[in-house]
């Protein structure tokens, strides 16, 4: 094992310090089908989790020349899309929460002409039947995340569930509330 990453190390090397595209091949073909595996134990789409290790893999390209690794290659790559994941989770995190205030902002805004009053009353009504369609574990999450402002991780551990089980019961409540509230999509985009 320390031979390899003796090996892995000094292709490195060669990538960092002679700009060696050969060598740089061969790290990405060694360590990509491994790393999608380990990104998948963090995003479980699988084409997220190979954008997440293709990205890290460009980034270690394009800033080659500026790196200081302290550590083995492996470590240094294994760390690099742990952060890379962690980024996309937090992203999708907060695309969400905004995505969910301006629907809730536009829910709550108080209209001006009596029509929008009835639209908005059944638009709210439809959305608490949209949550009561979702399995008790998936709404749970949902309002927890939504309309409390916790984090996956803070819900996964009330829930004693995996942040990657979190991300999935959000994701499929979304799908849900998606499907649900179609029709009103049109009015929902006048209040974004």
């Amino acid at each position: 094992m320390k031979e390899r990453d003796a090996a892995f190390d000094h292709l490195f090397r060669k990538v960092v310090f002679q700009d060696d595209e050969q060598a740089f091949k061969e790290l990405f073909f060694e360590f990509y089908p491994a790393m999608c595996v380990f990104a998948m134990r963090y995003i479980i789409q699988e084409e997220i989790a190979r954008d997440v290790v293709q990205d890290v893999f460009f980034k270690i390209w394009k800033n080659r020349k500026n790196m200081d690794i302290t550590t083995s290659f492996r470590n240094f790559l294994i760390t690099s899309v742990r952060n890379g994941c962690t980024d996309y989770l937090r992203k999708k995190e907060v695309e969400n929460r905004y995505m969910e205030e301006s629907m809730l902002s536009a829910i709550h805004s108080s209209p001006e002409e009596p029509e929008e009053v009835f639209t908005l009353k059944e638009l709210e009504t439809t959305i608490d039947e949209a949550l009561a369609k979702l399995p008790p574990n998936v709404r749970e999450a949902f309002e927890m995340n939504r309309y409390k402002g916790m984090t996956y991780v803070t819900i996964a551990d009330k829930m004693k569930v995996s942040p990657k089980t979190i991300e999935a019961y959000i994701s499929k409540a979304l799908k849900i509330l998606r499907i649900e509230l179609r029709d009103y999509l049109p009015f929902l985009l006048l209040f974004l």
